[in-house]
């Protein structure tokens, strides 16, 4: 007849877990066991959390990215103003061909060359950018300046249909720059670097300019008319890497009519 081998002890963790558990069950009030596990499981518990929530925006901008999508279009005003009611005015009247998709507004991009914090937006713009996050842009000069050097700018001669060209040329709304001029390790710009175009349409004088571009002090009271002032400028461009084009039209389109909002 065989000998019963010697029993195996358990291993160290097991001991440590069933006197945990044993001092768990003695303990005697909820808040002493909650705090009992805090304690003694802090770390495990925080790194699980974090887990869980990184995989669920994971999953949650997986499940985003599988939507599909119009426009996306990023506004940064020289106020503090919000456009969302133009913005919903357009997009109701976007939508009326029945085409699916959202139509998404971003107005929480800041972007200020004054701000100590300045590079954070320009890493921003440009993750947005080329993440194709960013389709059409109403801006103030800073960032309209970034997206030139960065060459992020469409050249609306290419991108507009003639008639809508043609009008905002003869009406002076466009913007003559130059694009790709970033600075070197050495702090230098090569103006050879540099490629002309047409960039941008400059709101100045539209409804959209004169409602969200005109600080409190310069609006008239009493008529609501915008009075003279030496406003910073807003200029709309589409993003040179749009997969919306005609989306994108159609906003510029919207921006520069006179009749969009009641």
């Amino acid at each position: 007849m065989r000998k019963r081998g010697k029993e195996k002890e358990p291993s160290i963790f097991r001991q440590e877990m069933k006197r945990d558990w044993n001092t768990f069950k003695n303990l005697k009030g909820f808040k002493k066991k909650l705090g009992f596990l805090w304690d003694y499981y802090k770390l495990p518990v925080t790194l699980l959390v974090t887990l869980v929530v990184f995989v669920c925006i994971f999953a949650h901008m997986l499940w985003e990215g599988q939507k599909p999508r119009r426009l996306q279009a990023c506004v940064v005003l020289n106020t503090e103003d919000s456009c969302v009611y133009w913005f919903r005015q357009f997009e109701e009247e976007l939508k009326q061909d029945g085409k699916p998709g959202s139509i998404e507004l971003n107005e929480d991009q800041p972007f200020d060359y004054d701000n100590s914090y300045y590079y954070l937006h320009e890493i921003e713009v440009m993750t947005t950018v080329s993440s194709q996050r960013m389709d059409v842009a109403v801006c103030n000069e800073d960032m309209y300046s970034y997206l030139l050097a960065i060459n992020a700018c469409m050249p609306l001669d290419e991108a507009l249909p003639a008639d809508l060209y043609a009008d905002l040329e003869g009406r002076g709304m466009i913007d003559h720059n130059t694009a790709n001029l970033q600075m070197d390790e050495n702090g230098e710009i090569n103006e050879a670097d540099g490629i002309d175009g047409d960039y941008a349409v400059n709101l100045e004088g539209t409804e959209f300019e004169e409602r969200y571009n005109k600080p409190e002090e310069q609006i008239d009271v009493q008529t609501g008319a915008a009075e003279a002032g030496t406003d910073a400028p807003l200029y709309a461009v589409i993003i040179s890497n749009t997969e919306h084009l005609d989306d994108s039209v159609a906003f510029i389109r919207a921006l520069t009519q006179e009749d969009l909002l009641p």
